[in-house]
């Protein structure tokens, strides 16, 4: 179905927003012909043709087009799936970005891709929604690829987690830490995220669902520390022991869990290096401050932790 001269059409769900806006502008750099499916509510990515629609009500719009992939960035419920499902015309490939918070709590770690998925007391109705979104398209489609990633970072984040510890960072600000800060997190770079699906589209692996991921855990306290030094600044940090629920000051949850990414070998070799990776999101960040939609967290430690 490709076109001539190796140009592919693909379908980006969103394409406004962090990863699917960073996925649509990647593959119109690689000289594909990006559409992206959205309710134009924001601006579109340059290069990209928009098919503007509501997901679940796209009428027609779609059964007119063949497309080499389908990038499912946007499904978060099996109904969201469904919708896009049967309104598609023809296409070869469909990729589902899924999340690692299918996963239950209690399983062992580091979890497999074999590993039965269940409702995780963490994440709530987004992991299990996530479940009900794989399980949809395995249904319908059991050719198609999941990618469980943990949490994404780099250019284009518009979450409130990088944004935050380089707000406190520009502002001089210390650095509050839940406990003593050895909370461990995976992280991956949204281009990394981009190459492994570069791999499955050229490569059709017989693995269908992939853990994505660095290989490496980090502290919350040594990633806050490289993410002021991404802006330049060393921070001081003050540890908190009397707050009970840490999302009011800090921006992760309590719970720590690490990914198996053995399989993710087979599709790219390296991944960005993180201080890299958070030196580009920090130069995004100073350009983009205003499109990050900010938490209270500052506001939450003025008034109850520096009282």
């Amino acid at each position: 179905m490709t076109t001539d001269g190796g140009k592919r059409k693909i379908l980006v769900t969103g394409g406004t927003v962090f990863v699917s806006k960073f996925i649509a502008a990647y593959y119109v750099k690689q000289g594909d012909e990006v559409y992206v499916l959205n309710r134009n509510h924001h601006p579109q990515p340059a290069g990209t043709t928009l098919i503007e629609a509501d997901r679940h009500n796209p009428g027609d719009l779609l059964k007119d087009y063949a497309f080499d992939a389908v990038l499912d960035v946007t499904a978060y419920t099996g109904e969201d799936v469904t919708a896009l499902l049967d309104a598609l015309g023809a296409f070869e490939d469909y990729i589902l970005i899924s999340s690692s918070a299918v996963y239950p709590e209690y399983l062992p770690q580091p979890f497999r891709e074999e590993l039965p998925t269940g409702e995780n007391k963490y994440w709530g109705a987004y992991g299990t929604g996530k479940i009900a979104a794989e399980k949809a398209l395995l249904e319908r489609v059991p050719g198609a690829y999941i990618f469980r990633p943990p949490y994404l970072y780099g250019p284009m984040n518009n979450v409130y987690r990088e944004a935050f510890v380089f707000e406190c960072a520009r502002k001089g600000r210390k650095f509050y830490l839940p406990g003593d800060g050895a909370m461990q997190l995976q992280f991956f770079h949204v281009e990394d995220l981009c190459r492994c699906i570069d791999s499955v589209l050229c490569g059709h692996p017989a693995q269908h669902i992939f853990n994505v991921g660095n290989d490496s855990v980090i502290s919350v306290r040594e990633w806050a520390a490289r993410c002021y030094a991404a802006a330049g600044k060393t921070p001081v940090f003050e540890e908190v022991y009397s707050e009970e629920n840490q999302r009011k000051y800090f921006c992760f949850s309590d719970y720590e869990y690490r990914l198996d990414v053995t399989g993710q070998r087979a599709l790219i070799q390296m991944t960005v290096e993180l201080d890299e990776g958070l030196r580009e999101a920090y130069a995004w960040y100073c350009g983009h401050a205003q499109d990050v939609r900010r938490r209270d967290y500052l506001e939450y430690i003025e008034a109850n932790l520096e009282s």
